[in-house]
């Protein structure tokens, strides 16, 4: 085995679990959201003699205002606040636990795994569609909106990983993503980069995503299957295969696995359209076009 279990002295381990057990279940009450995040950040940032001087109203500098009101994530915004097919509902609350989850990595505490890596499972818990047991989610994740992932058991994410579910996005059991991949599940035309399609990427069990690896909106990564560092995938990866290059293709079959999985060479069919999220623009959304550019080719009328 490659790896140990690590323990926490137990000055740190009690207060620890007793913290994370506290957030948790302020999330999961009839308590505000808003308001959770707001207190829970505050004290993550050492912030709260500030923080009871500004409400008291005692003077403080404009930075320090800002900062202060900042903790709120309702005076936040990102970028998925922009998109106009969100799902509002969904979105109001997905919102503030996403700013959470960002706060908290930029704490010290970030860096203690054993502590961040129980905190942004309990995080995960409330944000995610659905997420199983035993997940390890590392430093730098970043996400869309959240709502829309669905995270088996056994999962590790690694630093630095985007998790776009624009779309839909679902990981099985005991999947590996690894530092820098990203992970799309939304396209732009090639003419019009505002016409945006949705899809479902699905990363089935036992997948490994290695170093630096794009994984594109509506890809199927089937069972067992290696993408390579630094792959692009482009189209569907049989089970048990090993994918590479860019864009990536399928050049081995996992030792051992020959017997059951499609030759390297076989035609791979794509489900990609299969997997296309219609997904429509609420009416009542005023949009607008931030390129404002000529989409008409030389010569066309």
């Amino acid at each position: 085995m490659t790896k140990r279990h690590v323990t926490l002295p137990e000055e740190m381990e009690t207060p620890l679990e007793a913290f994370v057990e506290e957030v948790d279940e302020r999330l999961a009450s009839e308590e505000d959201t808003c308001a959770v995040v707001e207190d829970v950040l505050v004290d993550l940032h050492g912030d709260r003699d500030a923080y009871e001087r500004w409400r008291d109203g005692e003077r403080v500098s404009l930075a320090e205002k800002v900062r202060l009101q900042s903790y709120d994530p309702c005076n936040a915004t990102l970028e998925s606040e922009y998109y106009a097919e969100k799902n509002e509902e969904k979105f109001r609350r997905s919102k503030h636990l996403q700013w959470l989850w960002r706060q908290f990595d930029a704490t010290p505490m970030a860096d203690n795994v054993e502590f961040a890596l129980r905190f942004r499972r309990m995080l995960a818990d409330h944000l995610f569609e659905e997420c199983g047991d035993d997940c390890r989610f590392f430093k730098g994740i970043s996400f869309t909106y959240g709502h829309n992932v669905t995270v088996g058991d056994n999962v590790v994410v690694h630093d630095d990983v985007h998790l776009d579910d624009r779309g839909e996005l679902t990981i099985g059991d005991r999947v590996s993503i690894s530092d820098d991949a990203h992970i799309y599940s939304h396209d732009h035309d090639v003419v019009d980069q505002t016409d945006v399609t949705n899809y479902r990427t699905v990363i089935e069990d036992d997948v490994r995503v290695t170093y630096d690896a794009m994984v594109r909106a509506g890809v199927r990564i089937g069972g067992n299957a290696i993408v390579g560092a630094k792959s692009v995938v482009q189209k569907d990866v049989p089970a048990h295969h090993v994918a590479a290059g860019q864009p990536a293709k399928s050049i081995a079959v996992k030792p051992g696995w020959e017997d059951v999985a499609e030759p390297v060479d076989a035609e791979v069919e794509s489900g990609k359209e299969d997997r296309r999220i219609d997904r429509g623009i609420p009416d009542d959304v005023e949009i607008f076009d931030e390129f404002q550019r000529d989409l008409n080719p030389p010569g066309s009328e």
